[in-house]
């Protein structure tokens, strides 16, 4: 379901689906804060582009958090 123009959809998939709305303009790093997720263990997208702690995010816009950790090789 895509984002009302009156709030902002965050979403992740793993390790289960988990999907919030949130609404004003607020930059990443608040968004983690507000949902107690460690900036260094995410990555945040929107649409194909990565966005950093810094970047502000606008009502209307999907946002999508993904675990930056991954099982490689030991």
């Amino acid at each position: 379901m895509p984002a009302s123009q009156n709030s902002i959809r965050v979403f992740m998939t793993i390790p289960q689906r988990r999907e919030w709305e949130l609404h004003g303009r607020q930059s990443v790093r608040k968004i983690l804060r507000q949902l107690d997720l460690n900036p260094e263990g995410v990555i945040v997208i929107h649409h194909d582009t990565l966005l950093t702690p810094d970047e502000m995010v606008e009502n209307g816009m999907e946002i999508e958090v993904r675990s930056a950790i991954s099982g490689g090789l030991p």
